[in-house]
């Protein structure tokens, strides 16, 4: 009788360390199998989504600094003077021929006047 309680005893006692082992197991493997998953997401941050944020800031701010006289290229390759300032909208001057185009700011890819601030 006595041998019997002892092995009943042993019995839960190893299956209470068991279980808690089981339970470090699992959360180790858990790490080990959504670990890599995350590191891709914060390198995917840090190497591209948080740069491509700087530059568009840094497009925006030369777009919202124009002035009457710069001289500009469009997205679709026509280059002019900025005339007039609107809004959202930039009045260019292109060619010898002073044809003025009328265009939204997102549509200037690049300002070529240096300006000294």
């Amino acid at each position: 009788m006595m041998y019997f309680e002892n092995l009943v005893v042993g019995a839960a006692a190893s299956a209470s360390t068991s279980s808690a082992a089981t339970n470090e197991n699992t959360a180790a493997a858990m790490l080990v199998t959504f670990g890599p998953l995350i590191l891709i997401f914060v390198l995917f941050y840090f190497f591209l989504i948080r740069p491509q944020r700087k530059k568009e800031k840094k497009v925006q701010e030369m777009r919202n600094s124009l002035q009457v006289g710069d001289n500009v290229t469009t997205v679709g390759g026509i280059i002019g003077r900025v005339v007039s300032i609107k809004e959202d909208s930039v009045v260019i001057e292109t060619g010898a021929d002073r044809n003025k185009i009328r265009i939204k700011k997102w549509a200037i890819q690049s300002v070529e006047t240096i300006h000294d601030d």
